[in-house]
């Protein structure tokens, strides 16, 4: 009696689906297999993640295997529930097809943004760990989702950027070809300085710095002729994108300590111009 009943309640029909009739057995079968697929789908992005650090893989590759293989996974592991439901593929299609036209509008952004997710982790312009300029920010590439993308600014904020954006619009990636970038600090110096005991001594503060890579050398260009003084800058490079603005500060602090009590101001002038002599 327990018997029958039990497979009457699997039989029973909840409803029909392009002439396809769905039971309580089939779903609960359908829904073990989404179960399953989703333990799977973690087990085996974490596993292959583990697997690719070993190996010393970039992280952002990484992160777009795994990814895949995570939603590739998912993938398969619904078009199996679909067909332990006995909904088959061209069923699924045609009703799909007629869902379309009713949400097509709402959902034609989100569809957008999936197959832009897609792109952005089989082709790798902008991978996790990167250091990118969108629009005004600036900021690290932490997670690239299906749907957006998330970044953490210099002052620790989340920015959530639709996958589209970075498709779409111009994007600056400061993390490739590789992770070094030149920056600059200016200066004013009057016209009487010793050209060339400014370019040792600027240089010089650079070298000091840690952080500063030796090779390529810093160095030093005449910018322009202005009314009171000659601005100069100071190039050097770093392999820390993300530190930019710190070590920029701490070059600049150091350039005044070393010509400290030299620095005058002139009339025509608001900024330090400074008088570089032998």
């Amino acid at each position: 009696m327990l018997e029958t009943g039990l497979k009457s309640f699997l039989e029973r029909e909840l409803l029909t689906i392009s002439g396809t009739t769905i039971t309580v057995g089939g779903l609960l079968v359908a829904a073990l297999i989404a179960g399953a697929t989703l333990l799977l789908a973690n087990r085996l992005s974490d596993w292959i993640r583990r697997l690719l650090r070993a190996r010393q893989v970039a992280v952002g590759a990484q992160y777009s295997i795994s990814t895949i293989v995570q939603y590739t996974t998912y993938l398969l592991g619904l078009l199996t529930a679909f067909n332990a439901l006995g909904i088959h593929l061209s069923a699924l299609l045609a009703a799909s097809a007629v869902l379309a036209v009713g949400v097509g509008f709402g959902l034609q952004t989100i569809t957008q943004n999936v197959i832009c997710g897609v792109i952005l982790l089989v082709d790798e312009s902008v991978r996790v760990g990167d250091y990118i300029k969108v629009g005004d920010s600036l900021g690290t590439v932490v997670d690239i989702g299906l749907r957006a993308t998330r970044i953490v600014t210099r002052d620790e904020m989340l920015i959530i950027v639709p996958n589209s954006t970075l498709i779409t619009t111009e994007i600056v990636n400061q993390s490739r070809p590789n992770t070094r970038l030149r920056i600059d600090v200016s200066a004013d110096l009057a016209y009487d300085s010793d050209v060339d005991q400014v370019m040792q001594t600027l240089i010089a503060v650079a070298c000091g710095h840690g952080e500063v890579l030796k090779d390529p050398v810093p160095e030093i260009r005449l910018n322009d002729f202005g009314t009171s003084a000659l601005n100069v800058s100071l190039l050097c490079w770093i392999d820390q994108p993300s530190e930019q603005q710190r070590i920029r500060s701490e070059l600049r602090i150091a350039i005044a300590k070393t010509f400290t009590g030299e620095a005058r101001r002139t009339v025509s002038s608001p900024r330090p111009v400074y008088p570089f002599s032998s």
